[in-house]
């Protein structure tokens, strides 16, 4: 029996934009087994970003339920999912996210000051981690100083540093060139080799073959391959 580690029922998310109502998702229902590498694909609109930040507990979900390994997301208070957020996901962004003023090792140690760890540690554990993403030679550099491809993987680096159990990535290869979307989707293969659990929403269908299971997002709600590539007018 698959080991379900994120359990989706009902999820909705509601929101007004100039006075029109939006439903970014409607009524989802989705198991992202433990262990997997889950790649969300749909257009622009279809709920993809929403349900990333729903998972990850940076949004409230209109109504419906968030069960991530035995624990309701939906139920928790702010202080209850900071702590959830900084102990059990690391986050990647389109835009790498990453502070300009600060090296790469200083960019990846930042979220480990609110974990409370010294600052011995904080350093050790991001060269660590930049060692991880081949980009230990980088560590002194800012990121005007580094491709798009290292800023990003820099931005890997930091996702991992508290050792999450699941990594969280939205459109990691949108702002990259077509080798280094390679390189960085082969890096996140690697994560996934080594036991991350792994949830990537992209447009992107070169990531679909480093995918465990593919999720087709259109107008909120799950739907078939077949249906998202006629709607996508795709042959």
């Amino acid at each position: 029996m698959e080991d379900t580690f994120i359990r989706i029922r009902g999820l909705k998310k509601h929101y007004l934009m100039g006075g029109t109502l939006v439903r970014a998702l409607d009524g989802l229902d989705l198991d992202i087994p433990r262990g997997s590498f889950s790649v969300v694909m749909g257009p622009s609109g279809s709920g993809k970003s929403t349900l990333l930040y729903l998972v990850g507990g940076l949004d409230r979900p209109t109504s419906g339920q968030i069960e991530f390994n035995d624990q309701r997301l939906d139920e928790m208070d702010e202080n209850q999912l900071a702590a959830f957020r900084r102990r059990m996901v690391g986050f990647i962004f389109q835009s790498f996210n990453l502070v300009q003023s600060m090296s790469a090792a200083e960019n990846v140690a930042f979220p480990m000051q609110f974990a409370g760890l010294p600052g011995k540690e904080r350093t050790l554990r991001a060269q660590a981690a930049l060692e991880s993403v081949h980009l230990a030679d980088r560590a002194l550099h800012r990121p005007g100083e580094l491709s798009g491809g290292q800023q990003q993987r820099v931005a890997i680096a930091r996702s991992l540093v508290n050792d999450p159990a699941l990594i969280l990535a939205d459109e990691p290869t949108g702002n990259l060139d077509s080798t280094s979307g390679i390189s960085i989707m082969q890096l996140l293969s690697e994560l996934h080799h080594a036991g991350r659990t792994i949830l990537v929403v992209t447009h992107d269908p070169r990531m679909v073959p480093f995918a465990t299971q593919c999720i087709f997002l259109l107008d909120g709600v799950t739907v078939s391959e077949s249906a998202y590539r006629a709607a996508a007018g795709l042959k």
